[in-house]
């Protein structure tokens, strides 16, 4: 794509960095056959291509954003089907990233919109806000369907129906989990926020398992917390950064005083961003060295899984799985082998869900800003994952869990909850108990 920006403009090195990319773009249109808002809009300024020459025109013409490129680029669902499927390497989420905060600057929104989103700001972010909120929910929810009918309060609506009915007590232990055995590695656990209030048994099955393979996992160092990607996709960039910022110094600190063979995250909308570190603080002379370090250290779990030996598991579960592969695991990490080949040793039947490239319509806070669009991608993603016939769907992402959940009364449990049941540890909470399983000693003595 040819671009005409001036030399004064190009000094500015985030305006230099998206020339880069747009100038990568070809207009060949092969994105627009992956993009869940095309395929569900049919609108060409609700596809990838059509938001690259409005962020383009916007940024060339050095100008504020405007209703117009504001409305398409909320729509985006920062999926990155689009960067799986681009024959030239167009990196759409650092320009997108880009133009998010280049709305955040120069928009003013309605006002309903605009405390709305400062309010998500200050809430999921912050697990102690988040669980409260979620008991408040229950005052507000009898409301939602009178809230659905008005515009400007469907967002609202739409989060006060995905709030879950019971939250689960609060996990606050910290400090090492000490290996089982000798130890073989150490890594630090991303506690993460939402996920530890919506469903901290996901952690602590990930320090079980680790723990049996002999690794010491760190939990909750002095300074973690939030990754930063719900501030980061609304465009919040200085919030984002200093989240960045915080965790970078905490995972340092372990780093000096123990070594860390790898940072865990069983959130994968967290690893993408986690794993952007190093392009996010790269202007931060302080952190730029140390950020890419970190970055280079992040790993999803089953990432790192697959670089341990596994014992004989413990069951044989023999039970059909669907798994979804969240779109910040297949197209924002490229993670998509090994928790197929995880799954697989363990003792369950995989299925592949129809589709499966398509977004579920989560993407962290669209499923409460973008309902309408969201609850389409939702209903056809559970079609899709019920059409498998499978018993139980896995996934590695909250949002993912949360957003498929509340429209299919099939059990969906992460990934790291089977494994560590399959090897050894408990029946995760939402497998109920009338779905049948042997022990793997029963299973060789037939």
């Amino acid at each position: 794509m040819q671009t005409s920006f001036t030399p004064q403009q190009l000094s500015d090195p985030h305006i230099a960095a998206s020339e880069a990319i747009l100038r990568k773009c070809v207009h060949c249109g092969f994105c627009t056959a992956t993009c869940p808002t095309y395929v569900t809009l049919g609108n060409e300024l609700d596809s990838p291509r059509g938001r690259i020459y409005l962020i383009k025109d916007m940024l060339e013409n050095g100008r504020p954003a405007d209703k117009e490129i504001v409305t398409h680029v909320d729509r985006c669902l920062s999926c990155l089907a689009c960067m799986t499927t681009c024959p030239s390497g167009v990196h759409y989420m650092h320009l997108v990233d880009h133009a998010r905060a280049h709305i955040e600057k120069t928009y003013r929104r309605p006002v309903l919109d605009r405390a709305l989103r400062a309010m998500l700001a200050k809430i999921l972010p912050y697990p102690a806000r988040f669980r409260a909120a979620l008991r408040l929910a229950a005052i507000g929810r009898p409301f939602a369907p009178l809230m659905r009918r008005v515009p400007g309060l469907k967002p609202v609506s739409a989060m006060l129906e995905l709030a879950p009915r019971t939250v689960p007590p609060a996990d606050n232990t910290s400090g090492p989990v000490a290996p089982s055995g000798e130890r073989r590695g150490r890594v630090a656990l991303l506690t993460g926020c939402a996920q530890s209030v919506l469903d901290p048994g996901i952690n602590a099955a990930t320090a079980r398992l680790l723990s049996r393979l002999g690794i010491e996992v760190v939990r909750n160092p002095a300074g973690e917390g939030c990754c930063g990607a719900l501030v980061h996709h609304m465009g919040r960039e200085d919030e984002a950064l200093d989240a960045a910022r915080r965790n970078v110094d905490a995972w340092t600190r372990e780093i000096d005083q123990g070594g860390l063979d790898a940072i865990i995250i069983t959130t994968s909308g967290c690893g993408t961003t986690v794993k952007d570190y190093g392009h996010m603080l790269r202007l931060d002379p302080d952190y730029a060295e140390k950020a890419a370090r970190i970055a280079a250290l992040a790993k999803d779990v089953t990432e790192y899984l697959v670089t341990l030996d596994l014992p004989v598991p413990a069951i044989e579960p023999g039970i059909a799985v669907a798994y979804h592969s969240a779109c910040s695991m297949q197209h924002g990490q490229k993670v998509t082998r090994q928790p197929r080949e995880l799954l697989g040793k363990a003792g369950f039947i995989v299925r592949e869900p129809r589709e499966g490239h398509l977004c579920c319509g989560s993407a962290g806070t669209y499923n409460i800003l973008q309902p309408e669009i969201s609850a389409k991608l939702r209903d056809r993603k559970v079609k899709n994952i019920e059409a498998t016939e499978a018993a139980i769907v896995a996934t590695g992402n909250i949002g993912c869990m949360t957003q498929i959940g509340s429209a299919t009364a099939v059990p969906i449990v992460h990934t790291v909850e089977l494994l560590d049941w399959a090897f050894g540890g408990p029946r995760p909470r939402r497998i109920p108990e009338t779905l049948s399983i042997k022990p793997a000693t029963m299973v060789a003595a037939e």
